[in-house]
């Protein structure tokens, strides 16, 4: 009896030719995609700020300028220009950060379920947590920073002892980070403010941001808030608790005392990133193992731009 002629989908044109690498070419690109696309879903904050991808190097310049002056002109007096005050934040590529899983080939067959898409979409999901974790730290960082332009203004740190229990409290305290933003003429639009899960409860609760008398625009049958205060409200695990220790690979600031810190408001000018390298993943069949190892990772930096568009809410 003739062997079958299989059609292998998993390699291309019909390429395979026994070898792991030729037969299964194709199902490594759609798991690519899986963990693309789970990264996107679950990475907040990286599409509500600047971004700046760099395709060699280990930093980027992020070029700050300060405000023009004007005056009144007396007849006949020579125009000669004033002068314009600029600065600069200079952003580091940090080292690669990465998230691995082996996947042995007698757990896989015995499974009865996708193994390597699900431990895909959880690498991605750790390195969103970590994207998330590293920016919502350097905007609070930001909050506390002084003017990157000589004559200008840093940023805010509003205190409210009741901040983290009082849902009333919370929602004036925002409206004083939007007081704070507009005396900095900090642009009306792509302002957002991140609340821990606790806090977000408080504030759904509070009539004030329900009261639709008053313009509101949340909703207690979805325990959504929308927006309030010109800014989005949203809900985040990743806000820092307590001390952040500095990281070996770390090439920007991530590290500080987070302890009495509630949320964090910003425009998105207050914080960037340089990515050096995107999302990526790689897998490598291991005959030796008798496994496949599975690796995502990305190379990028997160840093200080404006410290005038970001506000801290803190108790203490």
């Amino acid at each position: 009896m003739a062997n079958a002629i299989p059609s292998r989908f998993g390699s291309v044109n019909s390429g395979a030719d026994g070898s792991f690498a030729n037969d299964y070419n194709l199902f490594l690109k759609v798991f690519s995609g899986e963990i693309l696309t789970a990264f996107a879903e679950t990475n907040l904050v990286m599409p509500l700020h600047v971004v700046r991808t760099i395709s060699s190097g280990k930093s980027a310049q992020f070029p700050v300028s300060g405000k023009a002056s004007a005056a009144y002109h007396v007849a006949g007096t020579e125009l000669l220009g004033t002068s314009i005050n600029h600065g600069e934040r200079v952003i580091n590529a940090d080292h690669p950060l990465i998230a691995h899983t082996f996947v042995a080939n007698i757990d896989e067959a015995i499974a009865h379920y996708d193994v390597r898409s699900e431990y895909g979409r959880l690498l991605s999901r750790a390195l969103a947590k970590k994207a998330d974790e590293q920016l919502l730290r350097v905007a609070i960082l930001a909050a506390r920073a002084s003017a990157t332009v000589t004559g200008g203004v840093g940023g805010t740190a509003l205190t409210g002892a009741t901040f983290g229990t009082d849902g009333d409290a919370l929602f004036d305290g925002i409206f004083a980070a939007q007081r704070a933003m507009d005396e900095k003429d900090v642009p009306n639009e792509d302002r957002y403010l991140f609340l821990k899960p606790a806090q977000f409860e408080l504030l759904a609760k509070s009539t004030k941001v329900h009261n639709k008398d008053w313009g509101g625009t949340g909703s207690i049958a979805d325990g959504d808030i929308g927006k309030l205060a010109g800014f989005q409200i949203l809900k985040t695990n990743n806000l820092p608790t307590g001390v952040v220790a500095a990281a070996t690979g770390e090439n920007n600031t991530y590290s500080g005392t987070f302890t009495n810190t509630v949320g964090v408001a910003f425009h998105r000018e207050a914080i960037g990133t340089v990515k050096l390298r995107d999302l990526q993943m790689e897998t490598e069949y291991m005959v030796s193992k008798q496994g496949t190892l599975m690796v995502a990772k990305y190379v990028m930096g997160h840093g200080i731009l404006r410290p005038e568009c970001a506000v801290e809410l803190k108790t203490a």
